[in-house]
């Protein structure tokens, strides 16, 4: 997939844009292959885990995993309190995690409650241990 980023301007790094576009894309897909102290990993299952790896390299989305994780699951109108950030970037990384499976969100009413994926964390877990 190659996209022309010539009108874009000389800031944006074309082959980071079009790795970032393929791995959102693909983040809900399963985590890719086996331990990788076992065999090699390879282009296509390494992009996959980087994007997912991506979605938690941030020390306030690690805190919200986390504390979502210790309380089975929390409102998105407790969290920006417990992290002391505003609402809108809490958003944010909520999406993030959403988006690679990490998280998964409820509806309830106006207010959306969020849960960890046991399921993904274990997956994540069994490919880096």
């Amino acid at each position: 997939m190659l996209i022309d980023m010539s009108h874009y301007g000389l800031h944006i790094d074309n082959c980071q844009y079009v790795f970032y576009a393929v791995i959102m894309s693909d983040l809900q897909a399963p985590v890719c292959c086996a331990a990788l102290t076992t065999k090699p990993i390879g282009e296509e299952d390494a992009a996959l885990l980087a994007g997912v790896l991506k979605a938690l390299a941030d020390p306030v989305r690690v805190r919200l995993v986390s504390i979502i994780a210790s309380s089975g699951e929390a409102c998105a109108c407790d969290l920006p309190a417990m992290v002391d950030r505003s609402q809108p970037t809490v958003s944010h990384h909520l999406r993030q995690l959403v988006d690679a499976g990490i998280l998964e969100r409820e509806q309830r009413g106006k207010w959306a409650w969020f849960q960890v994926s046991d399921a993904r964390l274990g997956e994540i877990c069994a490919v880096l241990c």
